[in-house]
């Protein structure tokens, strides 16, 4: 009888680069080999690296702080997992709490012009030197630098002066050095922006070394070039009825995603969008049936509360209101066919609160943050 003791450290590791990141970590408890494989850093780059992104919730009260919780979807075991808050840092009014590659990060719209960062699930936050500009609510991305650091590009969001939003402000784009722990200043959004220049208004995708940003009411599209540190021409990317939409960086490729209102009804659609045209042509239709399960209602302006997040081949639209506990469904493009497959999105796990505001994202996350972090997590 063949047990794992007698198979080799070569082929443990390949069965267990198989596994869910959480089944991983229970792995990890079996025995020292299981534990030596899995939390070594060439294990967890490889292994990582193969993964799909998760789909992350983050619900916020304002009113009872006890409220907040955050969740995590992850795609391989299919399955949420309710994250500790002690991840998250302690909210407050003027504060932003945003997610993208791989990163959490907070901004604050206070003179303080304060930026904080941790690597998700690691939960060690880290202050950078403040933003030339304070700002709430601006778009956040991650890239590589040619030396292979990572940077963080910040863009848009609004300030407030006297408690109210300063509208002529359009806030520069600042670049973070971590090597110098400082900001570069870039030009700031296209004035075409200025109306809603915020992340409750804006969806942006990163895709070949540029920072592409959309309205998503308005249908303008820019891209601001991270090497040139330059804003293209404004377009306007509006397909046939759609009402809202967003832009997504997923499958190597520039997605749109959208309500569109038809003759036979509303529908949720993607379309391809070529980067040097802007040219877009329809790749799939969530299943009507599956729209309507994101609601429990008849009113008019219902569809008004859907969001959509994506990352490497996954799509997620779901419901960012409390009716039905904030349901989500998911496409997936194949790596093979490109055909989309689209699911329900389990339930999240009770209890689930009722939140004033969700903050939702796709990111990757590495299993080597998770053995250096907060391992309870999962």
């Amino acid at each position: 009888m063949t047990t794992f003791d007698s198979i080799g450290s070569d082929l443990t590791e390949l069965i267990l680069s198989h596994l869910p990141i959480r089944s991983i970590i229970r792995a990890a408890a079996v025995c020292k080999l299981w534990h030596s494989i899995v939390s070594s850093s060439s294990f967890s780059a490889r292994f990582s690296a193969a993964k799909k992104p998760w789909f992350f919730l983050y619900g916020q009260n304002n009113i009872f702080v006890k409220n907040n919780q955050a969740f995590a979807f992850d795609p391989e075991s299919d399955e949420w997992i309710r994250l500790p808050t002690t991840l998250f840092p302690f909210p407050c009014q003027e504060e932003s709490f945003i997610g993208s590659g791989g990163f959490f990060f907070t901004t604050t719209s206070s003179t303080t012009a304060k930026f904080s960062f941790a690597p998700i699930l690691k939960g060690a936050w880290r202050d950078t030197s403040p933003l030339r500009f304070s700002r709430c609510n601006p778009l956040v991305g991650v890239f590589n630098d040619k030396s292979g650091l990572s940077r963080f590009i910040v863009v848009g969001g609004v300030r407030f002066i006297g408690g109210l939003v300063d509208i002529e402000d359009r806030l520069a784009v600042e670049i973070y050095n971590p090597k110098f722990d400082s900001w570069d200043l870039c030009p700031p959004l296209p004035a075409d922006f200025r109306s809603g220049n915020s992340s409750q208004w804006l969806s942006s995708a990163l895709f070949k070394g540029k920072f592409y940003v959309f309205g998503i009411y308005s249908c303008s599209v820019s891209s601001f070039d991270l090497n040139k540190h330059y804003w293209g021409e404004v377009q306007t990317l509006r397909p046939p009825g759609v009402l809202f939409s967003f832009l997504l960086s997923c499958q190597d490729q520039l997605v749109l995603a959208g309500l569109c209102n038809t003759h036979n009804g509303p529908y949720f659609k993607l379309w391809k969008i070529d980067e040097k045209t802007m040219e877009f042509s329809e790749i799939a239709i969530m299943p009507q049936e599956l729209l309507y399960c994101l609601f429990d209602s008849d009113e008019e302006d219902k569809f008004a509360s859907l969001k959509c997040v994506g990352l490497g081949n996954l799509i997620y639209v779901f419901n960012e209101e409390h009716h039905k506990i904030y349901p989500a469904c998911v496409c997936e493009i194949s790596n093979e066919s490109g055909k989309c497959s689209w699911r329900k999105v389990p339930h999240l796990p009770p209890p689930v609160n009722r939140f004033h505001k969700v903050i939702s994202f796709c990111s990757t996350v590495s299993l080597d943050n998770v053995f250096r972090g907060e391992q309870g997590a999962l």
